[in-house]
């Protein structure tokens, strides 16, 4: 049986800003380290870092002292910019993206929990920065995350 999952593209993705975010802001990070501290195969995680500097989310610099950060602070850089830079607008089921051209629309029994599911992961994915992911996860605990307020 199937799993509805994120890609692998995005947590790797995810995974790589984490690591940048937990970096001083003035240190630049080669890709061999990312790749090798977050588990990530170097060649996918090279493709995924272009898409990451191509949509402003990453810089990187040449050189012996060259490597890549984050172009802005963790705290505004959105689990959304990255899942978007990576994989799109988010659409938890065809009709829910931007175009909805769904020939079963007007008909249709389900439009309205899939737009509640989606406003949901939406705004999760939005409210959740970088930065939050700084502390551990047994300091955050769900109660203080924004996963609990969308629910």
């Amino acid at each position: 049986m199937g799993v509805m999952q994120i890609p692998r593209r995005v947590d790797y993705g995810l995974r790589a800003a984490i690591y940048l975010a937990a970096q001083d802001r003035e240190r630049n990070c080669s890709l061999a380290e990312i790749a090798e501290r977050q588990g990530v195969p170097r060649k996918f995680l090279e493709k995924i870092i272009q898409d990451l500097i191509h949509s402003g989310l990453v810089k990187s610099k040449r050189g012996p002292d060259g490597g890549y950060t984050l172009t802005r602070a963790p705290g505004e850089i959105s689990f959304q910019d990255i899942v978007e830079a990576l994989e799109g607008p988010v659409a938890v089921n065809l009709c829910m993206a931007q175009e909805m051209n769904c020939d079963h629309l007007p008909r249709c029994a389900m439009v309205g929990v899939w737009h509640e599911i989606q406003r949901r992961v939406v705004d999760v994915l939005a409210h959740t920065t970088l930065a939050d992911l700084q502390r551990s996860p047994w300091q955050q605990g769900l109660a203080s995350t924004s996963l609990s307020s969308a629910a």
